[in-house]
C-alpha cells in the first residue's frame, strides 16, 4: 500500500539569479587596467596580478571565484563592458577555468584580460584551441550592443576558428550575443536549426552548416569610422602617384568628409580615364588610406548575374556569389570593392545583366546572396569603380558615383616617372646601383618617343624592366662595372 506524506511542506520557489554588477558601453579595440573588460569587488581583500579560477554561475550570483592557495575566495561583479556579458556567462556556465590579469584600483579589481587554463576538469563546449582568445578578439573588434536584453527564448547560437563544426558554431554565437547583427543572428538560428536537424536530407544540413561558416567567420562591423589624418593620406597619394593634384584633391576632400561625418561617404568613386594612367593604383591607394582590405571584381569577366549573387541551395553544386566570397576573404563587412572596367558590366550573356546585381550593393541599403538566403550588411562597403570609357555606363550605374577624370600623362612628366620612380623600383627589385643602369637625356627621350603613340605608363614600366635586365645581364656576362645607354642602344633594345 502506498504511503502519502500529508505533512511535507511546499518547496521553495527557485531564487532568481542575484546581478551584482552594471555594463558599461565601449568601442576600444583592446583593454587595459585603466580600460578595462571588467570590475571585481576588491574591497575585502586585494587580487594578485596574475588570479586563476572560474566564473560563478549566474543562478548563484554574478562573481568570480579566485583560487588562492589558502582557500577559494567570491568575489562580486561590479561592471562589465556590454560586449563581454554573454561571454562570461558561457565561461561561468559551463566552469570553464581562466586565468585573469588585472590590477587593484580604488573602484575595483580591474581586468583587461582573460585567457583559458589548462587545468580544472571542467567541460569547455568548443574543441578549438584557442577559442576564447578568438572569441575575445571578435568581441574587441565589434561594436557595443544596444541592448543587453536576451531574445524571448533566452537562446543565442554561433561554427570554428575558422568557425565549422556546429559546436564552435553554437558556442560562438551564444558569446557573441548581441554584437551580430539581429537579422543575421535570427538566420543563424534557423539554419543551425536545419544543420541539427534529422527531418531534412544530408544535403540540405551541409549547405545550412556551410553558409553558417561562411557567416560566422565575417566580423560585422559597425559602419563607425574614425578619423583619418589628411597629411599621412596626402602622403600615401605622392608615394603612389605623380602629379594628378586634382585627383589627389578630390580624394583628400573625401577623407575630410568622412572625418567630419565618421561615416563613408553616400557615393563611391569611379575614376574614368586611358588604359594605364594608373586608375586600379588610385584605388588600392585609396584603400591603404582607408586601412580597409579590398577585393576586386572584373566586370570583363563576368557575363551572368548568377555570378555574383551565388546559386540556391536546391542545387547540389550550389555556392555564393563572388560579392559574399569577397567578404568571406576579406574577414570583414568593411571594405573596398575596386570595380574593374565598369563600362563592360552591361555585356552580360546569361539570363540577365550583371551590372543590375551592382545596383543593390552600391545602394547600401543591403546585398542578398541567393546561397546564403540573408541580406548582409553594405554600410561598410566603399566601392571604388574604374573605367575606359563612362559613355558605356548606364545612366543607373552612373548615378551611385562621384566621378573623377583621369588625364594622360604629358610627355615631360613621362620623363619624371621613368626616371624617378619606373627605373629605380626595377633596379632596387633587381639587385642594382643606380649607377651601374644610367639612362641620360637622350637615351631617356629615346624611350619616350618609342611609346608616344600609347597612352598610360604601363610600356614605360615595361621598357624600364627591358634596359634593367640588359644592363644587368651586360654586367654579368660582359664583367664590366655599368652599363650607360645611349639613344641608339635604346632604340636597338626597345625595337
Amino acid at each position: 500500500m502506498p504511503v502519502f506524506d500529508f505533512g511535507s511542506a511546499p518547496a521553495e520557489p527557485k531564487k532568481a539569479p542575484e546581478c551584482t554588477y552594471t555594463t558599461f558601453r565601449s568601442e576600444d579595440a583592446s583593454a587595459s587596467p585603466e580600460k578595462p573588460i571588467l570590475l571585481l569587488d576588491n574591497r575585502k581583500r586585494e587580487w594578485p596580478h596574475h588570479s586563476c579560477g572560474v566564473f560563478v554561475n549566474p543562478i548563484k550570483r554574478t562573481a568570480f571565484a579566485f583560487k588562492e592557495e589558502d582557500g577559494v575566495y567570491e568575489a562580486d561583479i561590479l561592471q562589465i563592458d556590454a560586449r563581454f556579458v554573454s561571454l562570461l556567462r558561457w565561461l561561468g556556465e559551463n566552469h570553464i577555468h581562466v586565468r585573469l590579469s588585472g590590477a587593484n584600483r580604488a573602484d575595483g579589481y580591474a581586468v583587461y584580460r582573460i585567457r583559458e587554463t589548462a587545468f580544472g576538469g571542467g567541460t569547455k563546449l568548443s574543441a578549438e584551441d584557442g577559442f576564447l582568445q578568438f572569441m575575445i578578439e571578435r568581441l574587441f573588434a565589434s561594436s557595443a550592443p544596444c541592448e543587453e536584453a536576451e531574445d524571448e527564448d533566452g537562446e543565442e547560437a554561433g561554427d570554428d576558428m575558422k568557425l565549422t563544426s556546429l559546436q564552435s558554431i553554437t558556442d560562438f554565437m551564444t558569446c557573441a550575443g548581441r554584437t551580430l547583427p539581429d537579422n543575421i543572428r535570427l538566420w543563424a538560428r534557423r539554419n543551425l536549426a536545419v544543420a541539427r536537424s534529422n527531418e531534412v536530407s544530408p544535403e540540405e544540413r551541409r549547405h545550412a552548416q556551410r553558409a553558417l561558416s561562411i557567416m560566422m567567420n565575417i566580423q560585422w562591423k559597425h559602419n563607425y569610422f574614425e578619423s583619418i589624418d589628411p597629411e599621412e593620406a596626402r602622403r600615401i597619394l605622392d608615394e603612389e602617384l605623380y602629379g594628378m593634384e586634382r585627383v589627389k584633391q578630390r580624394i583628400i576632400e573625401t577623407i575630410i568628409q568622412i572625418n567630419r561625418t565618421h561615416t563613408l561617404p553616400a557615393y563611391g568613386l569611379l575614376l574614368v580615364g586611358p588604359a594605364g594612367t594608373g586608375k586600379s593604383q588610385i584605388a588600392y591607394a585609396v584603400a591603404r588610406i582607408l586601412k580597409l582590405p579590398w577585393t576586386t571584381l572584373d566586370m570583363s569577366s563576368i557575363n551572368d548575374p548568377e555570378q555574383l549573387t551565388g546559386s540556391s541551395r536546391v542545387y547540389a553544386n550550389a555556392k555564393p556569389g563572388i560579392i559574399m566570397e569577397a567578404f568571406s576573404a576579406a574577414g570583414e563587412s568593411n571594405l573596398v570593392f575596386i570595380i574593374n572596367e565598369l563600362d563592360k558590366a552591361a555585356s552580360g550573356k546569361g539570363s540577365g545583366n550583371p551590372a543590375d546585381v551592382l545596383l543593390t550593393l552600391l545602394d547600401n541599403l543591403g546585398f542578398t546572396d541567393n546561397y546564403m538566403e540573408c541580406m548582409v550588411p553594405t554600410v561598410g562597403v566603399y566601392p571604388i569603380a574604374t573605367a575606359n570609357d563612362k559613355s558605356r555606363i548606364s545612366a543607373p550605374l552612373m548615378s551611385r558615383f562621384a566621378v573623377i577624370e583621369i588625364p594622360d600623362y604629358t610627355a615631360e612628366e613621362k620623363k619624371i616617372i621613368f626616371s624617378r620612380f619606373a627605373l629605380p623600383k626595377v633596379l632596387d627589385r633587381m639587385g642594382l646601383r643606380a649607377d651601374e643602369c644610367i639612362v641620360p637625356d637622350e637615351a631617356l627621350d629615346a624611350v619616350i618617343s618609342r611609346f608616344a603613340d600609347t597612352t598610360g605608363i604601363r610600356d614605360l614600366e615595361q621598357a624600364a624592366e627591358h634596359i634593367a635586365a640588359n644592363a644587368l645581364y651586360r654586367i654579368e656576362v660582359n664583367h664590366v662595372p655599368q652599363v650607360v645607354f645611349d639613344e641608339a642602344m635604346v632604340r636597338e633594345l626597345l625595337g
